[in-house]
């Protein structure tokens, strides 16, 4: 990987129906053309009317695994952090989104483990490695409600303040 000019990349994942919303007997709204990295939203009940289409770096429909997002999105920004550069991974989007889903995942099945333990696993694989001591540090933080939080620190309701804010940005939705 190398530390030249890189660009943010916007990447979309579509979570499936929760029990809630099956039980409200909600219907899948979203299609995506995985190929031309495309997101089509019907209005629902607007049967004449064309779908709205959006396009992105990337794009993950039901069916694929935070596995095959990991391995095709963050495992080159993860290894270019063993080599030395700094890489962001943000979520971001609506409470019940799936953004913890991404991000923390499941233990089983296993392809749906999170971007966070994977990260961490790629990381200290590849540190192990190496005959030379590393310094790792991480943030886990959440904005809600225009109110930043540390979820690693002992005092979650503390409020923190940012001055700035600069990100290498590598964004996974």
């Amino acid at each position: 990987m190398s530390s030249g000019k890189q660009s943010v990349k916007v990447v979309v994942r579509c979570r499936p129906l929760n029990d809630r919303e099956k039980a409200l007997g909600s219907k899948m709204v979203l299609s995506m053309d995985l190929r031309r990295c495309q997101c089509f939203i019907e209005k629902p009940g607007a049967v004449d009317e064309p779908p709205k289409q959006f396009t992105f770096d990337g794009n993950y429909f039901i069916d694929q695994t935070t596995e095959q997002m990991y391995n095709e999105i963050a495992y080159a920004l993860v290894e270019g952090v063993t080599e030395g550069y700094n890489g962001t991974i943000f979520a971001y989007g609506q409470t019940g989104s799936g953004k913890s889903f991404t991000m923390q995942g499941v233990s089983e099945p296993a392809a749906q483990r999170g971007v966070i333990p994977r990260a961490f696993e790629h990381i200290f694989e590849s540190i192990q490695v190496e005959n030379t001591k590393f310094l790792v540090r991480a943030s886990y933080l959440e904005i809600y409600n225009e109110e930043i939080r540390d979820l690693l620190g002992t005092d979650t309701k503390q409020r923190l303040e940012v001055n700035f804010l600069l990100l290498s940005l590598h964004p996974v939705c």
